[in-house]
């Protein structure tokens, strides 16, 4: 063990959280899961935080690695370290970046005291994980930098269950001058000489979630969002996995921040192989002010390790999100059948034509009709089409005469307060798909929000509220707006779920381009993405259950030919495409559906009532992926794992060669198994390993859906 040295420790030499899973054996410190461990210790030299270990479980701190320190990189830029600051010898990219008063940015923040607590705390103002004294522990770190008078509070909590560590921390400012937060990477590590490659989820408007695999190479590998919000171009979520990793075997390290604004990801491998992963704030939209006796919160971030390939590392997430992020009431329901009226009516919407809609959703045996865009907005400024009325909610009394975001700068919101939108005084107000965006970090727009949307709630039986977001930002007032923003739009969605939670909330930003573990904490589903073509949908769906559930996205069935790709797929293959998600619904005229597609809807709706509760609280598995096979599957094992769901696919028609054997996965190996697709049972054991042979026609999108159950 590393020696311990006369510092003042959180009551003892040692102790230990209530369910053992964090411990600190004077200045060492470990995490424990049920398959990781994560292990850093104080250096007694230099007081600074150095991270060993975080992978498989590990018992022992083991010397580190042997550095020569010739040249001009020595010191701390050969050492690992857990909370790297700036201008002390270490060359790499730093976690916390600080400017004082005077224009110094050098910090020197050094180990103080710890405190291990068993649950939670909250993070004020921000969405994170939470849990009990039984999910989870916390061990908070305090650093001080006693040049500046700055502490730092270094948060780290685990749950055991999931394999997961999430980190945040707080600056308070002790001194007597303002500071700016420059840089702030909540989640901060420095891993050994390892080969890894990086996973990131790429993709813009209609093209969400696309997997990209590169190798981390010597200098910085990563990506950023600067669009004001975690945006369609880039997730804020990565992950680290060994060459060999699969979907079911080999190491995965996943990093996820639990925020909806700009954010950056990065890992830095230096001279010395060590590669330095950061995720957190955008550098370009941070600069934020922090005044004497005020405090900086750092959004959360979530990290897994998975010795079960990237799967498990999924499915880990999945059920800590489901269990520990979402809060809503509605997370473990399930959701209702909808219709939702935008492919069909867009913004051709008034009292007859909603109740002609809505009659002939009803008559399909559909529970849920939603009224999508053009509702809302008055003479001159009706939202009849998308260059007026956004900021406008209240119901257009020319279209709804008896009643029932963004801004368009056609709107009574903005002809009289102008100065309630995002914009750099002597710039121009620049105009993305005809709109402006509200300025959310301002008390007084939250308070218009928050009584715009309540008296909207309270006017009508209204359930469910579909909530969207249709630009990016720019022109902010200063590089700080956008955290100030989060914070405002936190707090009105926040207010409102809590004052109204029998409301079913679903996010949107033009499809996917807010969707994230920041949003999840307070909504249960997000709109996946603007484009519903079914063969699109499959590799954007399987992207995002890289780490959301299943039972997070809302995904339908809409009219062929599919309205962006132009596809005519059947509406069997559509609705399998879409059955597989939390919130299922269909998004077309039911008038204009042919007879056979108005015949397959009762089987439709039948196989949504058996699917829907697994998809909810099952296990999802991803067997085969569009990117690399022609036949992808999917598979989802129900809690009480008595039942597995398979949904099999054939991109293209073939006529040689075979499709290859269907594996499943997440089966009771010794149990036996009846299907929908064979005649009496097989062994999990043999399901498993020789998989099933599937007969698709010679057509182009083939689709089958497989039930098992164990007898």
């Amino acid at each position: 063990m590393y020696s311990t040295f006369g510092l003042l420790l959180a009551g003892a030499a040692f102790a230990a959280a209530v369910d053992g899973a964090i411990r600190a054996d004077g200045s060492n410190f470990t995490l424990t899961g049920d398959g990781v461990s994560y292990l850093f210790h104080v250096d007694p030299t230099s007081r600074d935080l150095v991270s060993d270990h975080y992978g498989g479980p590990a018992t022992d701190f083991t010397p580190p690695a042997a550095v020569s320190n010739n040249g001009w990189s020595d010191g701390l830029t050969n050492t690992r370290r857990e909370f790297p600051d700036v201008g002390r010898s270490d060359y790499r990219l730093p976690a916390i970046h600080i400017k004082h008063a005077d224009g110094d940015t050098v910090s020197a923040f050094i180990y103080q005291s710890h405190e291990i607590t068993a649950g939670k705390p909250a993070l004020p103002g921000l969405p994170a994980t939470y849990g009990g004294e039984d999910d989870v522990s916390t061990l908070s770190v305090r650093m001080y930098d006693n040049y500046s008078d700055v502490e730092a509070v270094l948060l780290y909590s685990i749950f055991p269950k999931y394999n997961a560590v999430a980190r945040s921390f707080r600056i308070n400012n002790n001194g007597t001058s303002n500071i700016s937060i420059e840089r702030a990477a909540s989640f901060s590590i420095d891993l050994p000489n390892l080969d890894l490659n990086m996973i990131e989820l790429q993709g813009d408007w209609a093209h969400e979630m696309n997997r990209v695999i590169r190798p981390v190479q010597y200098g910085e590998t990563g990506f950023r969002s600067t669009e004001g919000y975690s945006s369609h171009v880039h997730n804020p979520f990565m992950a680290l996995i060994s060459p060999t990793t699969t979907e079911s075997s080999g190491e995965a390290w996943g990093f996820n921040l639990v925020y909806s604004g700009s954010f950056a990801a990065t890992t830095e491998r230096f001279s010395n192989g060590f590669i330095r992963v950061l995720l957190g704030l955008n550098s370009l939209h941070a600069s934020i002010p922090v005044p004497p006796g005020g405090t900086f919160q750092a959004p959360e971030v979530v990290s897994v390790y998975s010795s079960e390939g990237l799967g498990g590392m999924s499915r880990s997430y999945h059920d800590l999100y489901r269990n520990h992020l979402s809060r809503s009431n509605h997370t473990f329901e399930t959701r209702p059948v909808l219709l939702n009226s935008w492919e069909g009516l867009g913004f051709d919407i008034n009292q007859t034509s909603l109740d002609s809609l809505a009659k002939q959703t009803a008559d399909l045996g559909i529970q849920l009709f939603v009224n999508d865009d053009g509702w809302f907005g008055q003479t001159p400024y009706a939202r009849i089409n998308d260059t007026a009325g956004l900021g406008d909610w209240t119901p257009n009394p020319d279209h709804f005469p008896n009643g029932l975001g963004p801004v368009n700068p056609n709107s009574t919101l903005y002809n009289e307060h102008p100065d309630w939108v995002m914009y750099q005084g002597k710039h121009a107000r620049t105009l993305t798909r005809n709109q402006l965006v509200l300025n959310v970090g301002l008390p007084e727009v939250q308070e218009y929000i928050i009584e715009a949307i309540s008296n909207l709630i309270n006017s009508a039986n209204i359930r469910y509220i579909k909530w969207d977001n249709n630009r990016g930002i720019h022109e902010m007032p200063s590089p700080a707006a956008d955290y100030a923003y989060m914070l405002g739009l936190y707090r009105v969605i926040d207010n409102l779920t809590t004052t109204y939670p029998e409301i079913l909330f679903e996010g949107c930003a033009s499809g996917g381009g807010r969707f994230d573990a920041g949003l999840l904490h307070y909504w249960p589903q997000h709109w996946t993405s603007d484009n519903t073509d079914a063969s699109n949908r499959l590799t954007i769906q399987m992207g995002t259950t890289i780490m959301y559930p299943p039972s997070a996205m809302a995904c339908h069935v809409s009219a062929v030919p599919n309205g962006v790709s132009q596809r005519n797929i059947s509406i069997d293959y559509r609705a399998h495409v879409a059955l597989m998600c939390g919130s299922f619904g269909f998004e077309l005229r039911p008038d204009d559906l042919s007879a056979e597609e108005r015949a397959a809807i009762p089987g439709i709706l039948a196989n949504w009532e058996l699917i829907n509760p697994i998809v909810i609280s099952g296990s999802f598995y991803r067997l085969r992926l569009p990117d690399d096979s022609n036949w992808p599957a999917v598979q989802l094992v129900s809690k009480d794992e008595t039942t597995a769901v398979v949904f099999a696919f054939q991109q293209q028609a073939m006529i040689k060669p075979a499709p290859p054997p269907l594996r499943m996965a997440g089966l009771n190996a010794t149990a036996m198994y009846r299907s929908t697709a064979f005649n009496g049972t097989y062994s999990g054991a043999t399901l498993m390993n020789a998989g099933l042979n599937l007969a698709f026609e010679v057509a182009d999108y083939q689709s089958m859906l497989i039930y098992l159950y164990r007898q």
